[in-house]
């Protein structure tokens, strides 16, 4: 993956996307495998804001079923299940604890009621993907962390996690494969017109001097937050804020899925990259979109409300990191206006203004692939292209070939041998799949590459060299942040920053001045002191 912003100049495109999250890149991608001439942009990195800043989940949404969202729940369980399938080393699957206690406010007959009928709507017969009940006992003795007194009984269901701003990056990947033209830190200054309709962008290079314009027949504007900026925008969109906490890591391979006893809202307990995330809230928001914070209101909210069920409770002192996004809640009736952010419903809706531009409003990261397609056809119909959507079921760009598990073993094998532990072998496989063997080979050349980074992460000095050189890092910040989350997930000091921007500024072509630069300002940004 290689940045090159002269490729979009002097040519003309069939679609321009603006925006590269996740419903940006879905798009991309699906256009680009139809055939189409794509181009997709952003002001700043892929899955810079919002999608990757979420829960990591691919989920069906067990919390719609209470508000009736039957029809939304079922779009992303298809999804899950075919996700599962397509991209076996992005999307895994994960268990939910639930505990029911003598005061919870849904009791365990309506628990099993709704745990039925979201197995039955995710169709699968699998006994692993169905949900299970437990004893007091059992449920305590499968999540000691959280509190038994008046713990009457527990249930566990599947789900499924993943790595948000991967997922985004290898469908990036995956339109440039198809032919896309994919540029970030490149903006959108303005539109150009002809007889009133969009029929292209004036465009600035973020990153490096330099304009120019774009032509395109059909454009798409997938900027999440940011659509909400015009009159028109934020007539269509709401914003609520989700906030998420790092803690220390006290689950493993299953999750918890509880609810807040101050206001009933479920909030989550997952395990990711050996910590714990913690959240989320779900606030209106009408602050800067350039600079959503983690307060301190979000973070007594957080701690309050999973001490409710720790035996040992939380300080604010044992945060390692934190983080916070926007949701984009379609803001569609009145009775959406006065609705609180956690019960508006996050299904998605394509507006097309007069000028002929695509606005995607709303949308969850789960069920992101079928809006796109969605958008696509929207797109084809306009240029009288008819080529079908070939994105469900088709296997990721960087999923092996062969059998998933087979696989699996031989790189677990390989990388045995070559002094990389385990559980930075299993997440080389969930952030890379195929290209992890660009990254054994490396190590094979150079044993040293395969040792970590900080001890308690599983991310090998290989990894981030490899991030550095193939995946359009522009900024230090993306690649400790997107690439490799170590910002949020340790406590880096300036110093270990200094480390880490010394091993990539060759690469980076980034002197001392650079380097400087780019240390202060990820320090500024993420420190959590």
């Amino acid at each position: 993956m290689k940045r090159d912003f002269s490729l979009l100049q002097d040519r003309e495109f069939d679609l321009l996307v603006c925006g590269g999250g996740i419903y940006g890149a879905w798009t991309a991608y699906d256009a680009a495998l139809r055939g189409l001439k794509v181009a997709i942009v952003d002001q700043g990195d892929w899955a810079n804001a919002t999608s990757s800043a979420s829960t990591k989940l691919v989920h069906g949404g067990l919390r719609y079923l209470e508000s009736g969202d039957f029809k939304l729940v079922q779009k992303a369980l298809a999804e899950r299940g075919m996700l599962l399938q397509a991209a076996p080393h992005r999307v895994w699957p994960l268990r939910f604890g639930v505990p029911v206690y003598a005061d919870s406010r849904i009791g365990s007959l309506r628990l099993k009621l709704g745990l039925t009928l979201y197995d039955f709507m995710a169709g699968r017969t699998n006994p692993e993907m169905r949900h299970r009940h437990f004893s007091r006992k059992h449920f305590a003795a499968l999540f000691p962390m959280i509190n038994p007194t008046a713990l009457k009984r527990g249930f566990t269901y599947p789900d499924a996690q993943t790595d948000d701003a991967r997922l985004v990056l290898e469908l990036i990947a995956g339109a440039m494969t198809a032919g896309a033209v994919c540029v970030n830190y490149c903006k959108v200054t303005d539109f150009c017109e002809t007889n009133g309709k969009v029929d292209g962008a004036r465009i600035q290079d973020m990153h490096q001097s330099g304009a120019g314009e774009i032509r395109a027949r059909q454009v798409v504007n997938a900027t999440g937050q940011w659509t909400a900026v015009s009159a028109q925008g934020k007539k269509w969109c709401r914003l609520a804020k989700g906030v998420h906490l790092v803690m220390p890591g006290i689950l493993h391979d299953e999750a918890l899925l509880l609810t807040a006893k101050s206001d009933g809202r479920v909030f989550f307990i997952i395990p990711w990259y050996g910590v714990t995330l913690l959240g989320t809230t779900d606030t209106d928001y009408l602050g800067d979109l350039d600079n959503v914070v983690v307060e301190e209101s979000d973070i007594r909210y957080l701690l309050a409300a999973v001490n409710d069920y720790l035996g040992t409770a939380w300080t604010k002192a044992e945060i390692i990191g934190k983080y916070a996004g926007l949701r984009v809640l379609n803001q569609s009736s009145p009775s959406t206006v006065a609705a609180s952010p956690s019960t508006v419903s996050r299904d998605w809706e394509l507006r097309t203004t007069d000028n002929g531009v695509h606005n995607s409003i709303g949308g969850k990261l789960t069920s992101a692939r079928q809006d796109a397609a969605c958008i696509v056809d929207t797109i084809c119909a306009q240029l009288g292209c008819y080529a079908a959507c070939a994105t469900n079921g088709k296997a990721f760009p960087w999923a092996p070939q062969h059998n998933f598990s087979d696989w699996v073993v031989t790189i677990n094998a390989r990388a045995t041998r070559l002094g990389i532990d385990a559980e930075s072998t299993k997440w080389l496989i969930r952030r890379h799949g195929t290209r992890v063997t660009e990254i054994l080979h490396s190590i094979q050349v150079t044993p040293g590459l395969a040792n970590r980074i900080v001890s308690f992460l599983p991310f090998i000095v290989a990894d981030l060299l490899f991030c550095a050189r193939t995946e359009m890092v522009v900024h230090l910040e993306d690649l400790l942040r997107r690439r490799m989350p170590m910002l949020i997930l340790s406590q880096l000091s300036r110093n270990d920053l200094q480390q880490l921007a010394a091993k990539v500024a060759d690469i980076m072509g980034w002197d001392d001045a650079a380097v400087s630069r780019e240390v202060e300002y990820c320090y500024r940004r993420w420190s959590v002191l």
